[in-house]
């Protein structure tokens, strides 16, 4: 299916999806699987419906280095259990944003790149606003709870860390650092949570992204009344 088809057709669940209040939904995905790139698309064909839209990213409510590094730089485990501040992000984003919240939310905490915290001012929701926020492991039982609406962007690995190869060599130095670093860490963290949680059964859209052009979009756990899955290339 055309790019500008599947969005249009992801931004269309969405919308039949939500209600009155802010609706979250969290575009989760594993690594380099163009679940920022999605969000951003997403925003503004729903921005362009007149839907108020924020967005934020899982990657700045990262744990302090001393804590995602606790268990071994090159640790899969360590990976999964201690590089995001999942508290901070229900209690600053999540929560707030929910039936049972005050509207009053922040869409960052801490930079890891500094590795240091951040001092965000607090903004107030528009009502019937969308929240669309990516990042890795987002169907995990602390926050899957506090999203409304879930997109899962898959992608083989073999894709994935060929795209690492490009984004991430400036953070790593070299091609081989890069490799040895989702061979070792990355990956393997995915797969603990995919053994753990599931993503692929539970999210309510799969966006199949391997070809950027002509990605494949699988409808799945939608409204009540909309049985089995519906896929589209």
């Amino acid at each position: 299916m055309p790019r500008a088809e599947a969005i249009q057709m992801v931004k269309d669940s969405i919308v039949a999806a939500m209600g009155k209040r802010p609706f979250r939904v969290g575009i989760d995905g594993v690594d380099c699987a163009g679940k920022t790139a999605l969000a951003h698309e997403l925003a503004a064909a729903l921005r362009a419906d007149d839907h108020p839209v924020i967005r934020a990213s899982l990657d700045d409510f990262h744990q302090p280095r001393a804590i995602r590094y606790r268990q071994g730089r090159g640790s899969p485990k360590g990976y999964y259990e201690d590089s995001f501040d999942v508290t901070a992000v229900c209690a600053n984003l999540l929560v707030p944003l929910g039936a049972a919240g005050d509207g009053w939310y922040r869409t960052a905490v801490f930079d890891h790149h500094t590795d240091q915290p951040l001092d965000r001012s607090w903004q107030r929701a528009p009502e019937s606003c969308v929240l669309l926020f990516d990042g890795i492991f987002l169907h995990r039982p602390e926050l899957l709870p506090h999203l409304d609406f879930t997109v899962f962007v898959a992608a083989d690995f073999a894709v994935t860390i060929a795209r690492a190869f490009e984004r991430d060599r400036p953070l790593f130095q070299s091609v081989e650092e890069v490799k040895q670093m989702y061979e070792s860490r990355y990956i393997p963290g995915q797969q603990l949570y995919f053994a753990a949680c599931r993503p692929l059964e539970k999210a309510n859209v799969i966006f199949h992204n391997n070809d950027l052009q002509n990605p494949v979009v699988i409808l799945q756990n939608q409204c009540e009344g909309t049985s089995g899955k519906q896929e589209f290339e």
